[in-house]
């Protein structure tokens, strides 16, 4: 990885950056996971699971992004603009075992600005009619620890089923979905602003 890790005791490493190794690795993972929390002590937190379809990008040497597809909850986008708290999670399933954890600060960049436009050039084309939004991720802290505990399984393919979910739906039907179940968190802080 370089000479830019420093040890965090045990088998742990952080990083001063994302080098083009930790960069190539993180984009060939087929899943992720991104946890956020509400600031509210009582406020529920979320962890979702995110399929990888050349749908992560390393944007910058500290900068990350994802896309965002439409889903029954909006917690990450909530969550993140209500204080910006953010880890996307990887781990490897096969090959040697590794967990890397990119901490930092999201932003939602809705589908309808310049901004989402931009970014989308990272994608490889794959930003689809469910895609809401990008979620972009200033990263302050960029570590890994061994995964000896994670199991390794064998990845036969992704879903297609969001895909076929929103091209029936159409542009028209997914605007209208966000609008029914996207407006507001399950904590009941602004969701998509539609």
């Amino acid at each position: 990885m370089g000479e830019n890790w420093h040890h965090n005791g045990g088998v742990g490493k952080s990083f001063d950056d994302i080098d083009d190794r930790l960069a190539e690795w993180l984009v060939e993972q087929p899943v992720f996971f991104v946890a956020t929390a509400p600031l509210a002590a009582d406020g529920l937190l979320n962890c979702s699971p995110k399929g990888n379809r050349d749908e992560f990008a390393v944007v910058g040497p500290r900068t990350v992004a994802y896309l965002d597809q439409t889903g029954s909850g909006v917690e990450t986008i909530a969550h993140v603009k209500e204080n910006g708290r953010v880890v996307v999670m990887f781990c490897a399933f096969a090959g040697p075992p590794r967990i890397v954890r990119l901490h930092g600060v999201g932003r939602h960049v809705g589908r309808d600005t310049p901004a989402f436009k931009r970014l989308a050039s990272h994608f490889n084309g794959a930003a689809g009619v469910g895609v809401r939004s990008i979620i972009l991720v200033e990263v302050n802290r960029i570590s890994d620890s061994c995964g000896y505990g994670v199991p390794l399984m064998t990845f036969d393919d992704h879903r297609p089923t969001m895909d076929q979910w929103a091209n029936r739906k159409g542009p028209a039907g997914i605007r209208d979905y966000w609008a029914e179940k996207n407006r507001r968190s399950i904590d009941d802080l602004e969701g998509l602003d539609l």
